[in-house]
């Protein structure tokens, strides 16, 4: 573990739950730091770097008291939090309260105020340790739902920061925000920033409508724009904008990876090792009731037992990612989607050829992007995503122009890949239509289809995205 003082103020500080890095212990009992994939890291870095910057964050890990450390030339200032702070904030009132109410109440919410007040302490703590680190007149960029108490509590303890704040999961309809308890609180955290960004437009509009009722604050009523027109908010002498910036993925990279030969050679075994099938569907999940893993199997199904696809022909790869291993919701989910693989295999699967290859674990990024250059249909099948990068992935990675890309309406990458099969996942029909269109679509037209998605997906990659954000927030170099 690389230890570090740093000096004290930085210009430009990322808050998010998370650290970019992992704990990782090893079997010796060392620990050490493991870099963390993701987009938000990738895109922020160079300004980090550029910027004399430092990241806030949870280790991953309770109880664990880490000093500020750097690793690999990045600065970061760890925040502890309990194990019963886990529970309450993380497991409770962010994963129980405002995951469930923010996906359109998929599953039930739960009110409780304990968990609320472990909230409103966490984020207490983020506030005081980004306070403490950021230079005179530094810019800040806060992180999503976890921590939308910060910007408000940071203004009043540095009213001198530039704050910005970005949600990456959906922000819901005004009906169903006003059924959380602490509203008005959650609304008046976030007007604490001087730039708010959502995925889609619409998120931004339900904002501004909740600042005008629940925090009494003049705000505009005009349509926002993608990346342009951001509604405003006046809150005493300030003015608050409030935009859409869609995130998106670092497709540059992962177009230059799809086309290694050892990532092609891969792809080629793949295919070898599922029997050579004439088609391959695919599904790449983090295992969540939102993403509609149980809708896709459901139709995969019905059309083997109508006769539309043939199990001899069509196989059909899951990737469920592990998630939230102890939650009793999840813990039951997992079970029913287990149960309903082993119902399809049980139906139609022959010996050493089952219709659905079913893995519960992660997947190193070669092996993933392996799995999309092999596929020929990618589903997507959330029944609310803020965005789903991996529907931007999949065509990152189709070079060759193939395969093709069945996607929720109710995904915010819908918006922007237009080109997709799209469908309600909740029509079960439609979805079963949409995946034999994919599947025995004219090549002419699949090329054509893939040729846009990934014209949208390269042009506009996470580095835009961040680009978008900060030159509208303003104060910091890039």
């Amino acid at each position: 573990m690389a230890a570090s003082s740093t000096t004290s103020g930085a210009d430009f500080v990322v808050v998010a739950n998370r650290l970019p890095v992992d704990l990782d212990t090893q079997p010796d009992g060392e620990r050490r730091w493991k870099r963390s994939p993701g987009g938000l890291v990738t895109a922020l870095e160079p300004v980090l770097r550029s910027n004399d910057g430092a990241w806030v964050g949870w280790t991953g890990v309770a109880d664990v008291d880490v000093d500020t450390f750097v690793e690999d030339g990045l600065t970061l200032h760890p925040v502890r939090l309990s194990a019963a702070e886990v529970t309450e904030y993380y497991e409770g009132f962010s994963n129980g309260t405002l995951w469930p109410l923010y996906h359109d109440v998929v599953a039930t919410p739960e009110y409780h105020r304990h968990w609320w007040n472990s909230y409103v302490q966490v984020n207490q703590r983020f506030a005081e340790a980004t306070a403490a680190i950021a230079a005179q007149g530094a810019t800040v960029w806060v992180q999503d739902y976890q921590l939308q108490l910060v910007p408000k509590m940071l203004r009043e303890l540095r009213p001198d920061l530039t704050i910005g704040f970005f949600l990456h999961i959906p922000f819901p309809p005004v009906e169903l925000f006003m059924q959380l308890p602490w509203r008005t609180e959650i609304v008046q955290g976030l007007l604490g920033a001087d730039l708010i960004g959502f995925h889609l437009p619409g998120g931004a509009q339900n904002f501004l409508y909740l600042s005008r009722r629940l925090a009494g604050q003049p705000a505009s009523r005009a349509s926002v724009g993608v990346r342009s027109r951001p509604g405003t908010v006046e809150v005493g002498d300030r003015t608050v904008r409030v935009g859409a910036f869609p995130i998106s993925i670092d497709s540059g990279q992962l177009d230059e990876l799809s086309r290694r030969p050892e990532v092609q050679a891969r792809a080629a075994e793949i295919r070898a090792e599922l029997g050579n099938p004439s088609r391959i569907i695919l599904g790449v999940d983090r295992l969540d009731y939102t993403k509609g893993i149980d809708n896709r199997l459901h139709a995969l199904h019905e059309l083997l037992a109508e006769g539309r696809i043939d199990a001899d022909e069509t196989v059909m790869v899951q990737l469920a990612t592990p998630s939230r291993e102890n939650v009793g919701l999840y813990i039951k989910m997992r079970e029913g989607i287990e149960q309903q693989v082993g119902r399809i295999n049980g139906d139609w699967s022959k010996v050493g050829r089952p219709a659905v290859h079913y893995l519960h674990q992660p997947v190193p990024r070669e092996e993933l992007v392996a799995l999309f250059v092999a596929a020929d249909v990618m589903l997507v099948t959330p029944v609310r995503d803020g965005m789903n990068l991996v529907a931007k992935e999949y065509p990152a990675c189709r070079g060759d122009l193939g395969g093709a890309l069945v996607l929720s309406e109710f995904a915010g990458a819908a918006a922007e890949l237009k080109d997709a099969y799209m469908v309600n996942p909740h029509d079960l029909d439609g979805v079963k239509d949409a995946l034999v269109a994919a599947l025995t679509q004219d090549p002419t037209e699949g090329r054509r289809r893939m040729r846009g998605l990934r014209r949208q997906v390269l042009t506009h990659d996470v580095d835009r995205w961040a680009r978008s954000f900060l030159d509208s927030l303003g104060g910091v170099e890039q």
